[in-house]
Order: structure tokens, then C-alpha cells, then sequence
């Protein structure tokens, strides 16, 4: 099950594949400029939830879930950070293109765990929600700032 923005408890029994990832748009206008920018203010297609994942406690393994519960101002359940205002953000998302990538430069296989982030979306550009609203499955987030790398992350990948 996932909360949705409004609290209210959802069952999603389809797996991850079956999720898509809209934006939310808000209605305005285009805005005259440069090719880059009217590109970003497009509307977007919709992507895929590939892989959820909860970091349990400090350096534990993350682990991989099929379903997970997304409680509103908190985070998800479950996940070490939930709730503890220790975190500057409450679900950490990373593009299956990205992974892809760090793969070819790595000439190794990456799994999505090993990045430590919460979910594994594909086919959306990740840099265009910047600063916009937009829902996986019921669930409104945000698009509130880059994650660096965590020194789990660094020590995995060297």
C-alpha cells in the first residue's frame, strides 16, 4: 500500500513495472526563450517505478521491497530516515538511464541497492521535475534537490 498526499492508506498490488510516474502540471503558459528551456516546460511522459527500496538502519543492506508504504511529511515507512528530520529529503529517487550509465563508465554491473537511493524510475529526465509536483501512483511528491553521493556509495563504487 502507499499513501497518497492526503493521508489516505492505497493498496498497489501490481509490483513495481505497473506504477507510472506523471507530472503534475500547473496551468500556464509556455514561456518564450531558448529551445532548452520551452523543452523543459513541456509536459512530460509518463514513466515507470522500477525498484523500491528501504535502508532498514546505518549501513545495513538496503532492502528491496515490492510494495511500500509513503506516509505524508515523513518518508517512507520503514526506511531509516522516516520521520527523523535528520534527512534534507524523505524519498530519494535515481533514473534506470543514470544506472545504466554508471555502469558503462564502471564496466560492472550496478544494482539499484547499491546507490542507496529509495525508488528506481525509468524513462522520465529527473532534472526536469525541478522545483514541480508530480505522483507515483497516488503519491504527490516533490522535486526538491539533488542527492550527493553518500560515502556507502562511494566506498561500493570506488
Amino acid at each position: 500500500p502507499v499513501r497518497g498526499h492526503d493521508g489516505v492508506r492505497r493498496g498497489m498490488d501490481q509490483g513495481p513495472g505497473a506504477f507510472m510516474l506523471d507530472e503534475v502540471r500547473e496551468s500556464r503558459a509556455p514561456q518564450p526563450g531558448p529551445a532548452l528551456a520551452r523543452l523543459l516546460e513541456a509536459p512530460m511522459r509518463p514513466g515507470l517505478l522500477r525498484w523500491i527500496g528501504l535502508r532498514p538502519a546505518r549501513r545495513a543492506p538496503v532492502l528491496a521491497v515490492e510494495h511500500a508504504t509513503l506516509v505524508p511529511g515523513t518518508g517512507l515507512e520503514g526506511d531509516r530516515y522516516a520521520g527523523t528530520g535528520r534527512a534534507a529529503r524523505q524519498v530519494t529517487i535515481l533514473a534506470a538511464e543514470d544506472l545504466a550509465a554508471i555502469a558503462a563508465f564502471t564496466g560492472r554491473d550496478v544494482a539499484p541497492a547499491t546507490l542507496r537511493r529509495n525508488l528506481l524510475v525509468a524513462g522520465v529526465n529527473l532534472h526536469a521535475l525541478k522545483h514541480r509536483r508530480f505522483r507515483i501512483g497516488p503519491a504527490l511528491l516533490e522535486w526538491s534537490g539533488e542527492c550527493h553521493p553518500c560515502s556507502r556509495m562511494e566506498e561500493a563504487l570506488g
